[in-house]
C-alpha cells in the first residue's frame, strides 16, 4: 500500500464550441415551447376551445393559421441543427436576428398568460438572449473574442 497517493488532478472544463452552444440553446428553447404549450391544454376551458376550432388569440384554426405556425415553431427546431452546420457569418448573423425575433414574439405573447406560462416565457427571453450574446460575441478567427461595439 502505497503511503503517499497520488495527488488528485482538477477536473478538466474543455471549451465548448458556439455552434455547440447555440444549438444546445435552441434545444432547450423548444423544449421550454413544447412543455408550454402541453401544459396549456390543462387550463379550464382549452380542450372545448380546440374542439369549436379556435386557436386563442388567433382566432379560428384555419389552414392559414395553421401553417403560420407551423413555420414559427418549424424555425426555432431548424436552428438547433443550422447553428452546427452553417458558416459561420449566416450562423452568427441568423442568430442574432431570430433570438431577437423570438425574445420579442415571446415578450408579447405573454400579457395576461398563466404563471407557468409567464415563468416559462421568461425562460424563453432568457434564453433567446443568451443565443443573441453568444451570436454577438462569436470568436473571430484568430482566437480573439469579439469585442462589444463591433460588428
Amino acid at each position: 500500500m502505497n503511503a503517499n497517493p497520488a495527488p488528485k488532478l482538477p477536473l478538466g472544463d474543455p471549451p465548448v464550441h458556439i455552434k455547440l452552444k447555440l444549438s444546445a440553446f435552441w434545444s432547450s428553447l423548444m423544449f421550454c415551447y413544447i412543455y408550454g404549450d402541453y401544459f396549456g391544454l390543462y387550463a379550464p376551458g382549452k380542450m372545448a376551445e380546440m374542439i369549436d376550432g379556435k386557436m386563442g388569440p388567433l382566432g379560428p384554426a384555419s389552414a392559414g393559421v395553421l401553417i403560420g405556425v407551423s413555420v414559427m415553431m418549424a424555425i426555432p427546431s431548424l436552428m438547433v441543427v443550422l447553428s452546427l452546420i452553417l458558416p459561420a457569418t449566416a450562423n452568427r448573423w441568423l442568430n442574432l436576428t431570430l433570438g431577437l425575433a423570438y425574445a420579442a414574439i415571446m415578450a408579447v405573447s405573454m400579457p395576461g398568460a398563466w404563471p407557468f406560462y409567464v415563468f416559462l416565457g421568461v425562460i424563453e427571453i432568457i434564453v433567446c438572449l443568451a443565443i443573441v450574446g453568444l451570436a454577438w460575441t462569436w470568436p473571430r478567427a484568430d482566437g480573439a473574442p469579439k469585442t462589444f461595439g463591433t460588428v
